[in-house]
């Protein structure tokens, strides 16, 4: 038996209210995009091995897995193709439930994709890259209580709002196989809004190859910087943004206002992370590829996540190309840096089953 997953990159367009002002902390948007994208495969074996790219990051994820089901048998997880890591593209979310959703088809797991999320320790802070993996798409969460005694419950199915499961996983909920990880406070936001993305506009990705995103302590350090150290007229701003601009501009199939929505939300969230990542963009290198891609023509600019990815939005494919040529005479030769179109990607993850 042999387990096949693919799982597609995401762009994160910001938090809502990362401090919790509001009453409820960060709420996330987001889109899945059709590349980078993580394949793995899974098969029995006597052993826990694994072979390809982050192999001692997926043995981590394995172990976590097999302990909290109490399963003792083998596998072996070969790593076929890898998002990039600490980029802002979301690959520390989508390799574990890759994992997760491998090892629960080869070992006949009954389990939902927020059940394995919460089993590996997803969802903290964002809901975006779990709804990605779950059902792609343009996704807004809306975070999750401040209060400290809220207690996530696991439901059956969908709770007001959530996705729906994924191809080749169940969608039985067992409260009784959850560990304290799976019900903690801090679970799975809610989804406000998930609608299928326009796919022929395009967006022009770019990653300087110096610098990584923040992650781990200083992630967590850079949230606790923020405590009431931003204004409620700015979350406000940004809400408004969002309902008002952002998503009619989805359902209109309007890139233009999309696109003046984007750069908006990237002034404001970079502001506000601008102590914990020197600016509003997390590199120099990222700055000056936005500001390109500005030149080039993009409708709207952004950085993803913690970065140091980049993106502008093009109208279609064309556009995309013609903003990728210009930004060759724009950008300085000194600045190294992938960049390639990337389209959304309106599907979850697929998981398919072979014959070894």
């Amino acid at each position: 038996m042999r387990v096949t997953v693919k799982a597609h990159g995401r762009l994160h367009f910001g938090f809502i209210d990362p401090d919790g002002s509001s009453g409820r902390k960060f709420g996330s948007i987001g889109l899945a995009i059709g590349q980078p994208a993580i394949i793995l495969e899974a098969t029995p074996a006597g052993r826990l091995s694994v072979v390809g790219h982050e192999r001692n990051r997926v043995l981590t994820l394995m172990r976590r897995f097999l302990r909290h089901y109490t399963i003792r048998d083998g596998a072996q997880i070969a790593v076929k193709a890898m998002i990039p890591t600490h980029a802002g593209l979301g690959s520390g979310t989508q390799l574990a439930l890759s994992v997760a959703a491998a090892l629960a088809r080869l070992f006949s797991i009954d389990a939902d994709v927020r059940e394995l999320a919460a089993v590996m320790g997803r969802g903290a802070r964002s809901g975006i890259g779990i709804a990605a993996f779950e059902r792609g798409g343009f996704i807004v969460d809306a975070g999750r209580k401040t209060v400290s005694s809220v207690e996530c419950q696991v439901l059956s199915g969908v709770e007001k709002g959530g996705g729906c499961g994924v191809e080749g996983v169940g969608t039985r909920r067992d409260a009784s196989r959850l560990t304290p990880h799976a019900s903690r406070a801090d679970c799975t936001p809610p989804i406000l809004a998930r609608y299928p993305f326009p796919e022929d506009w395009t967006f022009v990705v770019a990653i300087p190859r110096v610098g990584r995103g923040l992650a781990g302590t200083a992630e967590t350090n850079a949230f606790q910087g923020l405590v009431n150290r931003h204004s409620t007229s700015a979350t406000d701003r940004l809400s408004r943004i969002v309902l008002m601009r952002m998503l009619p501009s989805v359902l209109d199939r309007d890139p233009v206002v999309f696109g003046e929505s984007l750069t908006r939300i990237q002034r404001i969230v970079g502001g506000w992370f601008r102590p914990a990542q020197g600016g509003i963009f997390a590199t120099i290198e990222g700055a000056t590829l936005v500001k390109a891609m500005s030149r080039a023509g993009a409708l709207g600019v952004g950085q993803s996540s913690w970065g140091p990815a980049v993106y502008g939005l093009a109208r279609d494919r064309q556009m995309a190309a013609s903003i990728i040529e210009k930004m060759r005479t724009i950008v300085p030769a000194q600045i190294d840096a992938d960049i390639f179109p990337a389209r959304a990607f309106n599907r979850g993850a697929t998981i398919r089953v072979s014959s070894p």
